[in-house]
């Protein structure tokens, strides 16, 4: 089957199609720059130095963030909950999370947790919400930071972070997003939001390459105390074998994968010219008809809030009576319909759900997918449905 003739529902692993600006930009990058950012005063130094510079600006002008040097690039979003939790928390300290974590998040926490941080795992509901109050509730005198995921990368359901993040301000605890699902998909304004530090990867919803992410750090955020994870050259300093403390090189350390961020600025520039809002509006209109089309058949269950308005365009369900692996390798093999079964590195939002240790199959939507090729996929589980319950 050509590849364009198939149905490529995994956008929440990472996006595809991506712009064709992306690839110009990184092609440009490697024939046309070339040079290492920051490492020499030559032009060509020089010229990719800028490229990363207006990256790190449309990065901040997405996320409405007032400082483009906060904008601190990593290799994905993983790496950059790494800085922000490690670099953050010290033995004593109390953290705050939700039941709907994906592991990029729960493996740290636990991690510190063996190392003396104390962590609350505040429930949330069977269809993946969170009240703000039981984060509230949930606050103690030693309380140092409070960390949620903005979507789950299971089900969608959107947790309450405007909610959590007065709450958090309130108390003066730095606030921790994860917007791995929702960067470039949903508006993100770090300051009406109350977000302290936001952690995004590049590869999904922002549309450019694997490989790029980072995390953006609000003005309120004491970097003295936020502690690199890694140290080394940053090409500023080079006198000192001490880590410099200007940013964003106290936490870019090494060589930058200058080629990638080149795709993603190009990446982020075009979704700020098609325009958040209009993304977002057309993925509400694909997810509501997916939910619709299959909450309408007989046998196949659905997960998460069934509301488009309350989710992204992410939407997981099971076949009763088919395992979710063999239903997602029928719906490649016989339909070209791709997606994702599985736990999706999510156990603790498989438990909220109560789908663990099975898992589901998850369709993630995505800007480039129609409401035919929507139409297609409901089909295509109406068929194998049908096989179950004729």
């Amino acid at each position: 089957m050509n590849p364009t003739d198939l149905i490529y529902l995994d956008n929440a692993a990472t996006s595809w199609p991506k712009p064709p600006e992306v690839a110009q930009a990184m092609l440009h990058s490697m024939q046309q720059v070339g040079a290492n950012p920051g490492r020499s005063g030559h032009r060509l130094s020089i010229e990719a130095a800028r490229i990363v510079y207006e990256a790190r600006e449309a990065v901040a002008a997405l996320f409405h963030a007032p400082d483009p040097l906060r904008v601190v690039f990593t290799a994905n979003v993983t790496q950059a909950l790494n800085l922000a939790l490690h670099g953050w928390l010290r033995p004593g300290d109390h953290v705050v999370t939700s039941g709907m974590e994906h592991n990029a998040v729960m493996r740290p926490l636990r991690a510190l947790e063996a190392n003396g941080v104390q962590v609350s795992v505040v429930p949330c509901s069977a269809q993946g919400l969170l009240d703000p109050a039981d984060v509230q509730a949930a606050l103690r005198p030693n309380t140092a930071l409070v960390v949620l995921n903005h979507a789950s990368n299971v089900c969608g359901t959107l947790l309450p972070v405007g909610e959590v993040g007065q709450i958090a301000r309130r108390r003066g605890i730095p606030f921790v997003v994860d917007a791995a699902q929702t960067g470039g998909a949903f508006p993100l304004d770090m300051q009406a939001l109350g977000i302290d530090m936001l952690a995004f990867t590049g590869h999904k919803s922002m549309l450019g390459p694997m490989g790029t992410g980072g995390l953006v750090l609000g003005p309120g955020v004491d970097v003295e105390r936020l502690a690199p994870q890694w140290q080394g050259g940053t090409g500023s300093r080079s006198e000192s074998e001490k880590q410099p403390i200007a940013l964003p090189d106290k936490y870019e350390s090494g060589t930058s994968n200058a080629v990638g961020i080149a795709g993603l600025g190009a990446a982020v520039r075009w979704v700020m010219a098609q325009g958040v809002d209009t993304i977002r509006a057309h993925e509400v209109a694909l997810c509501q008809q997916m939910l619709d089309g299959l909450l309408a058949i007989s046998g196949v269950q659905v997960y998460g809030p069934h509301d488009a308005a309350r989710q992204t365009a992410t939407v997981s369900f099971n076949i009763i009576g088919m395992t979710p692996s063999d239903v997602g390798l029928r719906l490649d093999d016989e339909y070209g319909v791709l997606c994702r079964v599985g736990l999706h590195c999510a156990p603790a939002a498989h438990r909220t759900l109560g789908t663990f240790p099975g898992g589901v199959v998850r369709f993630g939507l995505g800007v480039f997918n129609t409401s035919e090729q929507v139409a297609a996929a409901v089909a295509a589980v109406s068929a194998l449905a049908r096989e179950v319950r004729p």
